[in-house]
Parts: C-alpha cells; sequence; structure tokens
C-alpha cells in the first residue's frame, strides 16, 4: 500500500464504526488514506476520529469555502489510487448506479477513474429488494467490484444478509484492486 492513494468514502449506517478500523489499517500499511464522510455518516463516527486515524483533513462539504481545494471531490477523485465506500448503504447504492453525486462520498465517486470497491451494509430486506439487487447489477456492468455483505447479526439483532464485511476483509479486496490497477 505504501505510495498509495486510498479513499474512504463513509455513508450513514451502524457498520461506519468498522470504517474506523479501516482507515487504520490502510494507513498501518503505508497508505495515504482520505476519508470522505456523508451526513448521515457523520451522526455514527466523527471526523475528529478518521482525521487522527488517517492524518489527514476529511472532506464532509463539497463546497468548503476554507479548504484549499475549490472542488474537493475531483481533487481527491483524482488522486486516487482507489476508493472504498463502507458502509455502502441502500441508498448510496441507489445514487450510485444512476449517477447522482449530491453528496461528498458519491461525488468522489463519480470524480474517479480508480478501481473503486463497494461495502454494502443494510438490513437484509433492503439487501433482497428488488430495486437493491438490479442497483447491484448495474454498479458491477459499470466495473465496481463489491466486497460483501456478509451473513450475520445485523443492527436489528436478527440475524440475516447484509453485515457489512469486516475489515480485514476489505483490506485484502482492496490489496488485490491496487495489485491490478496502475501505480501512479
Amino acid at each position: 500500500m505504501r505510495g498509495r492513494t486510498v479513499v474512504v468514502g463513509v455513508c450513514g449506517g451502524v457498520a461506519a464504526f468498522k470504517a474506523a478500523s479501516l482507515v487504520s489499517a490502510l494507513a498501518k500499511e503505508g497508505a495515504s488514506v482520505w476519508v470522505v464522510l456523508t451526513r448521515s455518516g457523520r451522526r455514527f463516527v466523527g471526523e475528529a476520529t478518521f482525521r487522527a486515524l488517517s492524518q489527514n483533513p476529511v472532506l464532509v462539504d463539497l463546497w468548503d469555502p476554507r479548504g484549499p481545494d475549490p472542488e474537493p471531490h475531483v481533487a481527491l477523485g483524482e488522486r486516487a489510487d482507489l476508493v472504498v465506500v463502507a458502509p455502502a448503504t441502500a441508498h448510496t447504492l441507489a445514487k450510485l448506479a444512476v449517477g447522482l453525486a449530491d453528496d461528498p462520498v458519491c461525488a468522489v465517486v463519480l470524480a474517479t477513474r480508480a478501481p473503486v470497491l463497494l461495502a454494502p451494509a443494510m438490513a437484509e430486506l433492503m439487501w433482497l429488494h428488488p430495486a437493491t439487487r438490479r442497483n447491484v447489477e448495474v454498479l458491477r456492468e459499470m466495473g465496481y467490484r463489491l466486497v460483501g455483505p456478509n451473513y450475520g447479526r445485523l443492527a436489528s439483532g436478527r440475524e440475516g444478509w447484509g453485515r457489512m464485511a469486516e475489515p480485514q476483509e476489505i483490506l485484502q479486496a482492496a490489496r488485490a484492486l491496487l495489485q491490478l490497477a496502475p501505480h501512479g
């Protein structure tokens, strides 16, 4: 991972806490990690946590006038060697499938040529819904890669499909994609 830039998009879901472990693991492997948070993602894990783990500013607003870049989502998208969205909620999957970019995470994804790895996390009924299944197929056809979701205990306390992959599983998938991607 050394010398590689990985952007981690964090969306709103209970599994957002796992993104902190993922960011820490990526940084320990030498990646330059940049975190992008949706407004909902900030409700689960704060930007101070991700700033400390990544040692980089956290993008939370598409139009922050204090930032060095007039379009920070475009700058991060261009800089990225890999974009990971973890958790990727049903809402985010739907927005990406139709090309919406109304939040920082979706905007970075649409502004990159780097491989994109999605780690879905949602209730089983949402994961199995025909609209989500269609959106996942569209995203796969567009070249997005998915890791998970897995079967296990969900936020509701029930067992089912929709549990976000564990950070080490996402890290392994990220390593594999970076090996396939050209460097620099």
